[in-house]
């Protein structure tokens, strides 16, 4: 047995028998789940939560002073941006900002990985998200959300953290590329689902982190996968052999009106203003 494979043997022990060692939550983020889920908490102790993070402080104003959410009027202060925002969707949108947090490394090499795995990342974000907002105009009943799908398309390729992390431990032999891009095509997905079910996440993060690259998987249900999957596929990240038929499988189970869409003016601006969420 090659080097190689005898540690992707151990990767997978290491899953099998919970031993795995994966990413923690940023505190922040913790805090600030924390706080949305007491039912007595209000926007100004909720504001509070987040001020001891500048970072993330000067991200909120930036969100509610996003085109996306369609306002003109600007906000200058984190109470405002709170009270803007509302506390149903802070809770999301600040465990996703504080998900970049996590993908760093000193080891250069695996930074550059880290650094290319957060950006493919945005990028299917925000190609998920703007998909999302055409299908809530057709489905004003529907139980899929904009919150929801901020956050699970910024944590559905969690689990190559812990695969970059191994190699950053033993770059002798992990920080191979080809080594790499086998054990996270092998492995992500089983790591992600463990991660979400580590940090206490429903089951639709755990079924975006577990599946979205699993061809096998095809929920019957118009899913977070579904918008997760189109956005990789638009970005090229979800490798397909014809992008337009695989776009087309959306069209006839209804989660797009028309692949003409991701074409339209329309479609671009929204996709340019959620981009300025995470710029």
């Amino acid at each position: 047995m090659s080097t190689e494979n005898a540690l992707l043997t151990i990767l997978i022990d290491r899953i099998n028998n919970d031993t795995l060692v994966l990413p923690t939550l940023p505190d922040v983020a913790v805090k600030v789940r924390q706080a949305a889920d007491d039912p007595e908490v209000n926007l100004m102790q909720m504001a509070d939560v987040i001020s001891h993070d500048p970072a993330l402080s000067a991200r909120m104003i930036k969100v509610a002073n996003s085109a996306f959410l369609g306002r003109t009027v600007k906000v200058n202060t984190l109470n405002q941006a709170v009270t803007r925002i509302g506390l149903r969707q802070i809770k999301n949108i600040a465990t996703a900002m504080a998900m970049e947090q996590l993908f760093v490394s000193n080891n250069k090499l695996i930074k550059t990985y880290m650094d290319k795995a957060w950006q493919k990342t945005l990028k299917v974000a925000c190609q998920a998200i703007t998909t999302m907002e055409f299908y809530l105009r057709e489905h004003k009943h529907t139980s899929l959300n904009r919150d929801t799908i901020t956050l699970a398309s910024l944590v559905f390729n969690i689990g190559v953290l812990p695969i970059l992390t191994e190699a950053e431990r033993h770059p002798e032999v992990f920080a191979n590329p080809s080594f790499l891009a086998h054990a996270i095509q092998k492995l992500a997905g089983k790591i992600g689902g463990a991660i979400m079910r580590e940090w206490g996440f429903t089951e639709d993060f755990i079924e975006v982190a577990e599946n979205w690259a699993n061809p096998n998987y095809r929920p019957e249900q118009d899913s977070y996968v579904d918008f997760i999957r189109v956005g990789a596929i638009l970005e090229g990240i979800l490798q397909v052999s014809d992008k337009t038929a695989s776009l087309e499988v959306y069209e006839q189970k209804g989660v797009v009106r028309s692949v003409d869409i991701f074409t339209s003016d329309e479609y671009h601006e929204i996709l340019e203003d959620v981009k300025t969420m995470f710029a």
